[in-house]
């Protein structure tokens, strides 16, 4: 009777940390994808407007409120909110344990949640139209910066989990490697713990106080430093999900295995290291920052190319296995073999499409002298959305469409319906943002409403008529996709049920599973005082100075 009580409470529990996992990435999801669908209009009304076709359309200042909401709905609450799902799934999941707190987890996401609220108040008042930088000297009303502040906060909540999670499974199983990803999954979110370090300080301690009137002055060459340490490092904090996917959940839903656990967790660790220390290269045109600063953080940002091209060899590699196994013959063979009705292998193949093209306008950005050509231009906007709005989003709704029924216990809406999202979304970025491209390098300015640009230089402009109208026609295409992904997730939500066996979850093996790996490709803390030294190289002094030394150009902190 003693033992058959025991299973029974084991199996117990086990329903209960699964159930309570699922509510947990639910909300998550929820709250993510629900900004992506307030942010979607925005987006599709920022091109319309800006293409000065659309004379009924056009307000400066409803072009600027929109545009600051757009951003800060994608890159923060998005992109923060699907990761956190995302990572409390994995972790329950690939650890096999229940979180350390789901209590500690749900006051982290009610304290961002509230800080998503009191910030959308400021952006959708009119209030807080900054932009996504929201550099100073233009300061928001201070809800802004506090329910900014909050969201950083509380996400740091879901990095300590994540990080006691993997302690206390290395501590029960010592010696045995730590899943691949949630290997992956922590270091992301010491990622953000460090490079999130920098908008907070730069909140906290410039522009919350400022915006309150507690100081009369502030430096803006600090802010921009400040700010610089989080402007790059998020970047990677957005892709690290996606590469997950495609390294643990692709090769089992391709039919195949991964080519090599270790050349992932070689490129886990690049990422961390090389992804933050590098945000001085958006400061090339900087006179605050000097020279050599920026050649450090330029020679960092080359670095972090390294695993990008591990990885694209690694996942074109680990395809290619699932293609020979499902017959491919000869040099390509395996191409036409692999399952692209599957939406995960169908929108990892156009991520690395897209990811090819970005990242190659990625290290245009990164030469000093090519970034001088183009800086503050449309190129930067047609760089940052084919990675992020291409490369990275395109494999959330991959992760959605794999996880949505597993969590909701619902089988996914219409297959076919989600492979033609998917392809929109696909052929609507390349059509936005290849003109963007092209109208940054024969010098339309970014951050400008393109209305008041035809008012001054009605000549200059008239080139850019034709790239307008065919960035119009791929925000349409946008909207559409997206507005459709979210009608599957609702509609998957009024499906059948599945059994619970079709809700487990799995992960991929390598072609060789290691029993163990280098202690190196293991290790947290190693890598974590490895980042703590090299960002004290790259921004110690930087920061100091303008505190201790200051600049003639601007005043000191206080002063």
């Amino acid at each position: 009777m003693a033992t058959s009580s025991i299973k029974t409470s084991e199996l117990a529990l086990s329903a209960a940390t699964t159930d309570s996992t699922n509510k947990l990435a639910f909300w998550n999801f929820f709250v993510a994808f629900a900004a992506f669908a307030l942010a979607l209009p925005m987006g599709a009304y920022q091109v319309l407007e800006r293409s000065g076709m659309f004379p009924a359309l056009e307000n400066a200042a409803v072009y600027y409120a929109s545009t600051s909401t757009h951003g800060v709905l994608m890159a923060y609450v998005l992109s923060t909110y699907f990761i956190m799902g995302f990572g409390y799934h994995t972790a329950v999941h690939s650890l096999k344990q229940a979180l350390w707190s789901p209590r500690f987890a749900w006051v982290g996401f009610w304290m961002s949640t509230i800080g998503v609220v009191l910030a959308a108040i400021a952006l959708l008042s009119g209030n807080a139209s900054i932009l996504y930088t929201f550099y100073p000297p233009e300061i928001a009303h201070p809800i802004f910066y506090i329910g900014a502040a909050l969201l950083v906060v509380g996400s740091w909540f879901w990095c300590v989990l994540m990080i006691v999670s993997t302690v206390q499974w290395k501590k029960a199983n010592p010696g045995k490697p730590v899943p691949l990803i949630m290997y992956g999954t922590v270091l992301n979110a010491l990622l953000w713990l460090w490079t999130s370090l920098g908008v907070a300080a730069e909140v906290v301690f410039q522009l919350i106080p400022v915006s309150l009137g507690w100081v009369d002055t502030l430096d803006p060459g600090l802010a921009r430093v400040l700010f610089s340490e989080t402007l790059h490092g998020i970047v990677y904090f957005w892709l690290f999900p996606a590469y997950l996917v495609m390294y643990a959940i692709l090769p089992k839903e391709a039919g195949g295995k991964l080519f090599s656990d270790e050349f992932a967790r070689i490129a886990f660790v690049m990422l961390f290291i090389f992804s933050v220390p590098i945000g001085m290269h958006h400061l090339y045109m900087d006179p605050m920052v000097a020279a050599g600063w920026k050649l450090l953080h330029m020679f960092g940002t080359f670095m972090v190319a390294v695993p990008t091209m591990i990885t694209g060899f690694t996942i074109i590699a680990t395809m290619e296995i699932a293609g020979r196994l499902r017959g491919g013959t000869g040099l390509f063979g395996w191409l036409k073999k692999l399952d692209y009705t599957n939406p995960v292998v169908l929108a990892s193949t156009l991520s690395l499409l897209m990811l090819t093209v970005g990242g190659w306008g990625g290290v245009i950005n990164a030469a000093y002298a090519l970034d001088a050509l183009i800086h503050n231009t449309q190129w930067i906007p047609g760089h940052f959305h084919l990675i992020y709005g291409g490369t990275t989003v395109i494999m959330y709704f991959a992760a959605a469409y794999w996880l949505w029924p597993k969590i909701t216990g619902h089988q996914l809406y219409s297959n076919k319906l989600v492979l033609t999202q998917l392809w929109l979304w696909f052929f609507g970025m390349w059509i936005t943002t290849m003109p963007w491209h092209y109208l940054g390098l024969i010098g339309q300015p970014r951050r400008v409403d393109t209305v008041q640009a035809y008012q001054q230089a009605e000549e200059l402009v008239r080139s850019w008529d034709f790239s307008m109208l065919i960035m119009n026609i791929g925000a349409i295409m946008l909207l559409v996709s997206g507005l459709l992904f979210v009608y599957i997730l609702f509609m998957t939500s009024r499906q059948p049920t599945i059994s619970k066996a079709e809700q487990e979850v799995s992960y991929a093996e390598a072609i060789h599973p290691p029993l163990r790996v280098p202690t190196l490709l293991n290790s947290l803390s190693f890598w974590n005082w490895a980042m703590l030294i090299y960002l004290i190289a790259s921004y110690g002094y930087p920061v100091l100075q303008f505190w201790f030394i200051g600049t003639p150009e601007s005043p000191q902190w206080g002063i």
